[in-house]
């Protein structure tokens, strides 16, 4: 390590509730409009612990640097110039696939939220990009006037009212960090498969990881409201016919559960439908209906459509969530299918539970 070289590991500012966390500096290039600090492309054990932190959900939402203008190397004036959202994970990957590079990173306040999420939201947007611009004095630290904005920020930004307001070029780069390098050197210009963007099985376990991570919670108490409610029937002479049925609801559960998240992420290009919540619906049932044959248990038809319900219902509002976060529909479409698919989740659940509920009274009767 550089013995200019400086790491924290904790939050420097809180703003508004968004914590900003310390970036690695390696030095500072002197311009006219004052002194820029020169980040290092090397991440700290810190950097890998923060990764693993809100790639489980904590604190997902509060992991921010400072906005403003960093430095890459030893660029000059007529250094290429990368904008970049405040989210930390999103700034960290970036500054890693700069290596040997001589660069300078815009980084504009999207709310600790990355690119893609915050182009769709509105907080990587125009307004944002131009006033960055204007506060930095970024017209007096280069001479080129180009920005060059990922690709999947392209629905936040307005390239020619970027220009109007403020006399730079907005170029988009290519979807994935790690293709910057050969942009750059290719002369700005990004090849077909740098335009693509692509959503393969190992993008789509990542975010299910984060699903799974988000209904952990959720499975844990239910698992154990559950359990607890096995153990109630077992105890009740009336529904001892229920022991074995009642101990499939916590497996079914959490199968559920995996099935809106893990499963369904795996297999979404397979699935039927186009509707996200419509593959997960039938994933669950197919993988509910599996788990209850595969047990041996004898059931009525009434349970076995009661089950179903339930699990399929769970397993559509999970997958319901990759809506957000594919690149298989836009924000309209996320929109209209929250407003028609929500209802009919709660009605399949609520129909399931209610059978449920009249199965296990008639015992009493």
């Amino acid at each position: 390590m550089n013995e200019n070289e400086q790491y924290s590991c904790g939050c420097s500012v809180k703003n508004n509730e968004i914590k900003y966390y310390s970036v690695p500096t390696v030095g500072s290039v002197a311009t006219e409009a004052g002194n820029i600090n020169v980040i290092s492309t090397k991440w700290s054990l810190c950097d890998y612990a923060g990764e693993i932190r809100v790639r489980l959900d904590i604190g997902r939402m509060n992991y921010a640097v400072t906005p403003g203008i960093y430095a890459i190397g030893k660029p000059d004036r007529q250094s290429p110039v990368l904008v970049s959202a405040n989210y930390k994970l999103s700034f960290d990957i970036l500054r890693r696939e700069l290596k040997g590079l001589n660069v300078w990173i815009i980084v504009i306040d999207s709310k600790g939220v990355n690119v893609w999420c915050a182009a769709g939201k509105g907080t990587f947007g125009t307004e944002e990009l131009v006033r960055r611009v204007n506060v930095t004095g970024l017209e007096k630290i280069i001479s080129i006037r180009k920005l060059i904005v990922p690709q999947l920020g392209a629905p936040g930004i307005s390239a020619h009212t970027v220009q109007k307001l403020c006399g730079f070029q907005v170029i988009y780069g290519p979807v994935r960090a790690s293709d910057i390098k050969k942009y750059i050197a290719a002369g700005m210009k990004a090849s077909p498969e740098m335009r693509h963007v692509d959503f393969g099985v190992i993008d789509r376990l990542t975010v299910s990881w984060l699903e799974l991570a988000l209904a952990a919670r959720i499975a844990i108490l239910g698992t154990v409201l559950l359990i607890g409610l096995v153990m109630l029937i077992e105890r009740i002479p009336a529904l001892a016919g229920l022991k074995g049925e009642a101990r499939l609801l916590p497996i079914l559960f959490l199968v559920s559960i995996l099935s809106g998240t893990v499963f369904n992420a795996v297999l979404l290009p397979f699935l039927p439908g186009r509707a996200f919540s419509l593959k997960g619906g039938v994933l669950g049932a197919f993988i509910c209906s599996g788990v209850i044959y595969a047990s041996g248990q004898y059931l009525a038809v009434t349970t076995w459509l009661s089950l179903i319900l339930m699990s399929s219902g769970i397993s559509a509002f999970l997958a319901l969530n990759f809506t957000g976060a594919s690149t298989y529909t836009s924000l309209s479409g996320v929109k209209k299918e929250i407003r028609y698919s929500i209802p009919l989740i709660v009605a399949m659940v609520s129909c399931g539970a209610f059978l449920e509920i009249v199965h296990i009274l008639r015992r009493f009767m």
